[in-house]
């Protein structure tokens, strides 16, 4: 056990220990780890980033999706992933939290010296061997482009996962609504929908941070930390950046091999971002794909809430022709009344002593009752106010 320089203590040890998850995991490109309980001081002073720098990755801290290059550090806060990448090694929060260890053993793998596949046994070594055949080069990329494409590919793709787990709950729920309106259908594409617009705001957070890099060649040039720390001469940009990236396992199949001549030739040009483009735009578009199936499904959500208030609507209407309707006979069932009352009333007439002029008085008030009836309705059909 050693102690930190500005408080704290550093334990190398694997990634359980007694007591809990540690603050940090601290990767290198030779395999080594180690974990780290420290606290912010040292964190600043090993990497030489700002307060306002770490505060982006504090996880009781409601910082929205940010990739900052600075000197001699890149800054990652992608949803759950808050890590710190420098040209050399990787400081990740929080690595026994279930989300975050599978970024873990990914950056295991990537990170891993090419040569530690040869120490391998069995089946393990013969697909490396394969491996190796097949793409007929070496990962010689910048330790920081492995490290922020496994950040990248980690939250892109558990994204895209929360939208297919999100689409698979919400066609159901509107196909249901659509076929029996409820409370307790509303109800559940209420809640869905409030899952629908808080994932979409997730999702466009990130898409529009890799969109802001993509916009300015000068951000971008700043992730370039291992070209920086070389100096002009350093030919980190050139061909085995290019190789590393057309090999990549993820973004290898999407850009062509014929794209790799031209970055080849841009070697030593320090002002040359094309191979960094190329993965931000990859994972850009991935991003974008998962933003454009959420608004697909946004707008599925509100032609079917346009659906049911047409339902709405029409089952309103029917409602008012039944009132109208109703109306109309209550007025006229009144008239009758009426009439009914009038020669019911204890008054003597002079034609009281026949018995046959009463029947006469029936008749005719109910046939003067249901002309004012159709009269009525006609008049609304007239002037529209009830279908035809």
């Amino acid at each position: 056990m050693m102690v930190g320089q500005e408080g704290g203590h550093i334990m190398e040890s694997g990634l359980k220990k007694k007591g809990g998850s540690r603050s940090w995991i601290l990767m290198d490109g030779f395999g080594n780890e180690t974990i780290l309980d420290v606290d912010k001081y040292y964190i600043m002073h090993r990497v030489q980033i700002h307060a306002r720098d770490l505060r982006i990755i504090d996880p009781l801290l409601n910082y929205p999706s940010t990739i900052l290059g600075r000197e001699r550090a890149i800054v990652l806060n992608l949803e759950y992933i808050k890590a710190i990448v420098t040209s050399e090694e990787v400081l990740l929060r929080d690595p026994l939290d279930e989300n975050v260890t599978p970024v873990v053993e990914e950056l295991r793998r990537r990170l891993k010296p090419v040569h530690a596949n040869t120490e391998d046994h069995g089946g393990e070594r013969e697909l490396a061997a394969q491996h190796d055949v097949e793409t007929g080069e070496e990962d010689e990329s910048p330790f920081e482009f492995r490290a922020l494409e496994v950040a990248l590919e980690a939250i892109c793709s558990y994204l895209s996962a929360r939208t297919i787990e999100l689409e698979t709950a919400v066609y159901p729920a509107l196909d249901l609504l659509t076929s029996k309106i409820s409370s307790r259908n509303l109800d559940r594409v209420r809640k869905l929908k409030s899952q629908m617009t808080r994932l979409t705001g997730r999702v466009q957070k990130v898409r529009d941070e890799l969109e802001q890099l993509l916009d300015d060649d000068d951000d971008m040039a700043d992730l370039y930390l291992s070209r920086k720390n070389a100096g002009p001469s350093s030919p980190v940009s050139g061909f085995g950046a290019a190789n590393w990236f057309l090999s990549s396992p993820t973004i290898g199949s999407k850009i062509s091999r014929v794209s790799k001549a031209s970055v080849a030739t841009n070697r030593g040009d320090d002002n040359d971002i094309e191979d960094l483009e190329m993965l931000l735009e990859a994972y850009f578009m991935q991003i974008d794909g998962t933003f454009n199936k959420l608004s697909t499904l946004r707008e599925y959500i509100d032609n079917t809430e346009d659906y049911i208030n047409i339902q709405l609507d029409n089952h309103r209407n029917q409602l008012i022709q039944l009132e109208l309707f109703l109306s109309a006979g209550t007025v006229c069932m009144s008239i009758y009344s009426l009439i009914a009352g009038i020669f019911g009333m204890n008054i003597p007439y002079t034609w009281n002593d026949q018995s046959y002029t009463f029947k006469w008085v029936v008749i005719v008030s109910a046939a003067i009752t249901a002309m004012v009836f159709i009269l009525i309705i006609s008049y609304a059909r007239y002037k529209g106010l009830v279908g035809s």
